[in-house]
């Protein structure tokens, strides 16, 4: 009677070795090809394939909806960029640990990246508080926990682990090679984002999708929900909440801009207003993907009823 099990879990394993021999095999190419060719061969691929897929017409519905007055072919533009920037970053994955490379002793040096609001950076990292740094999936949204790992600062970047093994085990790697510490988004998690706030370390987190639990905020003028552990960590610990987010350039240039820490609302006792301060760190949201639409995931559907 177990013979079947038995059969199907060798079978899953042999899959699962395949695949990872598959995407090692993919990165190995990316990696020969150097980042600016591997990021135009990813923004190749996803421009192509992109369109054809069932998820573009989330993207098509929600650009419209944020945008009522656009014309469909500046609506069509906007999601075929939001397809470009999803392939460069894929690709940049095999490049990683060499895309940031500003050096703040050095600024005006030529790089591929460059920061505005390394002050904020450098006073997190030395004033001996725990600190908290939002997010959104804009251009490539890996690179602000590099920098803060380059400069010292402890944070623990969240993150959603891929849901192909295979992939996950790869971009983990890669993650591990140049980040700080790093939590996978997982029942559980919200423990060990305590512990690293207690040890007066920083939390990195991404606001920008749905989650079903979560506080209804308004976005582009609609209901969504967001997660609000972020706001709760704010009120619980009193601490710096500040935006970074990440603009991608022409000639494969970056650039990181953290803001100054927010004024959070709060309510008459005097503590952090949760569902108001996580509206106020989407309005931020909001803002960047206003002035870089092009660069935001829009194929993700952001929007949905709460349950």
């Amino acid at each position: 009677m177990r013979q079947p099990n038995i059969v199907l879990r060798a079978l899953m394993k042999l899959g699962e070795v395949l695949m990872l021999g598959l995407v090692t095999l993919v990165f190995g190419f990316l990696r020969l090809l150097g980042p600016e060719r591997a990021a135009n061969f990813g923004a190749w691929v996803t421009r192509t394939l992109g369109p054809l897929l069932p998820v573009n017409r989330v993207g098509l519905a929600n650009v419209r909806a944020a945008y009522p007055d656009m014309p469909e072919a500046e609506v069509r533009a906007i999601v075929r960029g939001a397809w470009d920037n999803l392939g460069r970053t894929a690709a940049e994955y095999a490049h990683l640990g060499t895309l940031f490379d500003w050096d703040a002793e050095r600024p005006d040096a030529p790089s591929r990246t460059e920061v505005s609001g390394i002050e904020y950076f450098e006073a997190l990292r030395d004033d001996g508080k725990p600190g908290i740094i939002f997010s959104a999936h804009l251009a490539n949204w890996e690179l602000p926990a590099i920098c803060a790992a380059r400069y010292g600062l402890d944070v623990t970047a969240v993150f959603r682990a891929p849901n192909n093994p295979a992939v996950n085990k790869v971009v983990h790697k890669i993650r591990s090679g140049s980040m700080g510490g790093l939590e996978a988004a997982r029942q559980g998690a919200a423990f060990a984002m305590q512990g690293a706030l207690e040890r007066g370390g920083h939390l990195g987190m991404l606001i920008d999708q749905h989650f079903t639990r979560g506080v209804p905020i308004r976005f582009f003028g609609r209901t969504a929900m967001t997660n609000p552990i972020m706001g709760k960590f704010a009120a619980n610990f009193d601490c710096p909440v500040h935006g970074v987010r990440v603009i991608r350039l022409p000639d494969h240039r970056f650039r990181l801009e953290l803001t100054p820490p927010l004024d959070l609302p709060r309510k008459a006792d005097g503590m952090v207003d949760v569902p108001a301060a996580m509206q106020m760190m989407t309005d931020v949201v909001e803002g960047w993907v206003r002035e870089h639409p092009e660069q935001w995931l829009w194929m993700h559907r952001r929007w949905r009823q709460p349950k």
